[in-house]
């Protein structure tokens, strides 16, 4: 699959793979100079990119996991989500989980991109849903081992 990228800084690095069978594309920071996240601050990094995603797919922003893991750091909402009719500029909105002020260097991995298919459902109202052995039983009904 193609995805055309377009550059809105000159500055910007297209999303790269770190190995062959990688499923998310490294994003980068595209930043005039290094940024500083503070302790449970939300900070937007700019990218300096847009995409243009086929239609029925999405993008998928995820942490990077040694980011997260080993520096506290991680996208604010999880998950972000890049609809296919978005042509702005992918940001990334990094939260510092830690303790410790931690800084973002221009060109440096920030999170990764993933491309994949999904399937927009139709919303049907009822009066009962079909009944299941697990049935209401949620966070943690299902045991932890």
């Amino acid at each position: 699959m193609n995805i055309k990228v377009k550059k809105l800084c000159a500055d910007a690095i297209l999303p790269t793979y770190g190995s062959k069978f990688s499923a998310g594309a490294d994003l980068y920071a595209c930043l005039n100079g290094e940024i500083k996240i503070m302790p449970g601050d939300t900070v937007f990094i700019k990218t300096g990119i847009a995409v243009e995603i086929p239609e029925g797919n999405v993008g998928l922003v995820f942490a990077r996991s040694g980011m997260a893991c080993k520096r506290d750091i991680a996208p604010a909402n999880k998950v972000g989500v890049i609809d296919s009719d978005y042509r702005g500029e992918i940001m990334v909105a990094l939260h510092n989980h830690g303790r410790e002020v931690r800084n973002i260097e221009p060109g440096e991995r920030i999170a990764q991109l993933v491309i994949t298919p999904y399937i927009q459902a139709e919303f049907e109202l009822c009066e009962d849903l079909e009944d299941t052995e697990r049935g209401e039983g949620g966070f943690g009904s299902t045991g932890r081992k």
